[in-house]
């Protein structure tokens, strides 16, 4: 998971949750986020701040080009909306494209226009209210248990 600007420490303690539920690899926090220790952190992850490995980059496009160099069959995922956006149920992805990194981005900027760029494939969650978007948290979570559910894997 690429952490692209998330500023709030609540979506950054749950996003640690939801990485491990999920069984990712690492959560890496890019730009003006804050980063453990912090004792908000610390309160929204439940302390799995300690157990999920973890890194910080200055910018998610310069983690996202590390991940490309360490793997070239990387997959990004940004979830976002935007005119390059699809459905979330949209996604394509098979059992054997590995590895994936979801980003999501800032909670009022969203992802950021460069990272869009470098993502294969940038999903939304559809939105039938008056609300325009769901929380960091919430946007991850369905994404992330969609790949599962491709993977086979729920």
């Amino acid at each position: 998971m690429v952490l692209d600007n998330v500023l709030d420490t609540y979506n950054i303690g749950g996003l640690f949750r939801l990485a491990d539920a999920v069984g990712a690899a690492e959560v890496i926090i890019c730009g003006e986020s804050e980063t453990p220790p912090s004792s908000r952190i610390h309160k929204a992850a439940v302390g799995l701040e300690a157990w999920v490995p973890w890194s910080y980059s200055k910018t998610a496009e310069e983690a996202l080009r590390k991940l490309k160099i360490t793997n070239s069959k990387l997959q990004i995922i940004a979830v976002e909306q935007s005119e390059k956006s699809k459905p979330y149920n949209e996604l394509r992805v098979a059992s054997h494209e590995l590895p994936i990194a979801i980003v999501v981005g800032h909670e009022t900027d969203g992802v950021s226009k460069n990272v869009l760029e470098m993502a294969d494939q940038v999903l939304e969650i559809p939105m039938f209210g008056v609300n325009k978007s769901l929380n960091v948290i919430v946007s991850c979570a369905i994404v992330a248990y969609e790949i599962l559910e491709k993977w086979g894997k729920r």
